[in-house]
């Protein structure tokens, strides 16, 4: 996770050499491509300390010619020290990354070197890896989203993209691949420091990280893919509108009154309560107040759990709970143990609720633990953030075509219990990798606020315009036959939909939006390019629906459901709603 200050659009330019071209966006080498084609998301250098944070990688001075591009870098934070160049040297048909670190003093990191980003549309497609020893394995890149590392032990990597045949030889270290559309990443990574080698590791003062990563490429023919028409969008009805939520507001006290007149944002209201923290109890009052349906999320403690679960589910017997799940503090899933405690504190204290299962992370620790979740909970839950490894505007816009991937595959999973989708967040609510403790409340009250006031982050696009069409753009993403639920942000503050004062912002209106449609017939589809989306209800005769345009230009979109048909306009990064 990283803290750089975000914008909807991220400043890059071009460099070209022969056949190959790249964007240089700050200190990432994007769009790497030869003779045209994009063969690489991007290759960038990362520092990563002890608990996964990402130090920002400052750019200097940057040098070109006709042949080379090189940047003077060094790292700014998290107690790092690093200084040194990442360098490109272009050929004919083969392209350098170079990279030269050197640390001024000790630090102690779980990655520091190069990585790459490989392009999603790779689903499938034939890999060769080449191990350290020499040996080869014919694979693919996945398919289906991967739990695990798909390739292991890299030293280097081939294959065909569209006409041209790309290969990767790793040098400086022993590489591996990840599947980040996990967490909403439209990329394969390979990096470097296995993970299955002891972190975090320690750089020496005045040591130096030295990796090298050649890209070959040749066409092999003529491109055979054939891009999907821009301009269609089919809806098919399947299922009911999902129940829209938002988050609880973890923010501190005073809680603002709502604006008069305005109508509900969401139907329900998510609370997650970590019930090892000192203001549970406050935080549940407050959520309660709302008057709003709950839907609880909680995270119990390593000691005492039985007690102090036994305590909540007694205060929620006056509260309008629908559904109630609870993680294990440390996986961050519900698994046998803590689902039958749940079940026990429910049935004392004669409270009727839905007994969810699944995580309160990422989608990457429902893909991974699954088989801990029991079958017979009433429900599946994940959580879900766009910027867990990186914060530009590209990785923001690129990971809903990815939450689309993953709502289906997220049904898949279920196996036919219904699936509810959120917290929905810009930044992550807390680090679920974190191997410190993370800071907590010291009070009883919410003075100082809870949650991820404490562990998360927030994003000052929460506030801007276009967030609005990015929540209609997600909402329809996700809204997949078998997603009942979609939960975002949280009521006001920071992390809100309203600000700390109790006013609108502009994501209210999208939120507002998609709960009109909330009790009808769902109507989904794909986007075509992943920059034009619709999500619709119908109810009777009529039908209503959203196209959302996170493009940076106005797009015109015909959007047909069932046998009507709509021209529809939609001006950048905005949406409309037609009926």
């Amino acid at each position: 996770m990283t803290g750089v200050a975000p914008s909807w659009s991220s400043p890059s330019r071009t460099w070209r050499s022969g056949a190959w071209s790249l964007r240089l966006r700050d200190d990432e080498l994007a769009d790497i491509a030869f003779e045209g084609r994009t063969l690489l998301r991007s290759i960038r250098a990362v520092v990563r300390d002890h608990d996964w944070g990402t130090a920002a990688l400052i750019v200097d001075l940057v040098r070109e010619t006709e042949a080379t591009l090189t940047l003077h870098v060094r790292s700014d934070g998290l107690g790092s020290s690093f200084r040194g160049v990442v360098r490109v040297e272009a050929r004919a048909d083969r392209l350098d990354v170079i990279c030269d670190l050197e640390s001024e003093g000790d630090f102690d990191t779980n990655r520091t070197g190069l990585v790459v980003l490989h392009p999603p549309h790779l689903a499938g497609a034939p890999l060769r890896a080449t191990h350290a020893d020499g040996e080869t394995e014919e694979t693919a890149f996945p398919e289906a989203i991967s739990p695990h590392q798909p390739v292991f032990d890299i030293a280097a990597l081939a294959w065909l993209d569209d006409g041209f045949e790309v290969s990767l030889v790793f040098d400086g270290d022993v590489f591996e691949m990840e599947d980040q559309r996990n967490w909403s990443d439209a990329s394969f990574k390979t990096y470097s420091r296995p993970l299955g080698l002891p972190f975090p590791y320690r750089v020496a003062a005045v040591e130096r990280v030295r990796q090298t990563i050649s890209v070959r490429a040749r066409r092999t023919s003529g491109a055979v893919q054939v891009p999907a028409s821009a301009g269609r969008i089919v809806l098919s009805e399947g299922g009911r509108f999902p129940a829209i939520a938002v988050g609880a507001s973890t923010a501190p006290d005073p809680a603002p009154a709502a604006p008069a007149g305005a109508g509900p944002i969401s139907n329900e209201l998510l609370v997650e309560l970590d019930l090892r923290s000192s203001n549970w109890r406050a935080a549940l009052d407050r959520a309660a107040a709302s008057a709003l349906p709950l839907d609880v999320r909680v995270v119990l403690p390593a000691d005492d759990a039985a007690r102090i679960l036994d305590e909540l589910v007694a205060l929620l017997a006056d509260a309008r709970v629908r559904r109630i799940a609870a993680f294990d503090p440390v996986l961050h899933v519900s698994d046998v143990a803590t689902v039958a405690a749940l079940r026990s504190a429910l049935a004392t204290a004669g409270v009727d609720a839905l007994v969810m299962g699944g995580t309160r992370s990422h989608f990457t620790e429902l893909n991974r633990e699954q088989e801990r979740v029991p079958r017979d909970v009433d429900g599946i839950a994940f959580a879900s953030t766009p910027l867990f490894h990186t914060v530009g505007a590209e990785q923001l816009i690129e990971s809903v075509r990815m939450q689309r991937r993953i709502a289906r595959q997220a049904v898949d999973i279920a196996e036919g219990r219904p699936v509810f989708v959120g917290p929905v967040t810009l930044r992550a609510r807390f680090n679920n990798v974190a191997t410190a403790p993370e800071r907590a409340p010291t009070r009883t009250d919410l003075a100082e606020g809870y949650g991820a006031q404490f562990t998360g982050a927030d994003d000052e696009r929460q506030r801007s315009p276009e967030l609005a069409a990015w929540t209609i753009a997600s909402a329809a993403a996700f809204a997949v036959p078998g997603v009942a639920g979609i939960t975002f942000f949280e009521e006001w503050g920071q992390r809100g939909v309203r600000d700390a004062q109790g006013a609108d912002l502009p994501v209210a209106a999208a939120l507002r939006a998609l709960s009109s449609l909330v009790g009808g017939a769902l109507l989904s589809g794909d986007s075509p390019d992943g920059m034009i989306w619709a999500v619709g209800s119908r109810s009777g005769d009529s039908t209503t629906v959203l196209v959302a345009n996170l493009g940076e230009a106005p797009r015109t979109v015909t959007v047909q459901a069932g046998s009507e048909t709509a021209e529809v306009e939609v001006a950048a990064r905005s949406f409309v709603t037609r009926r």
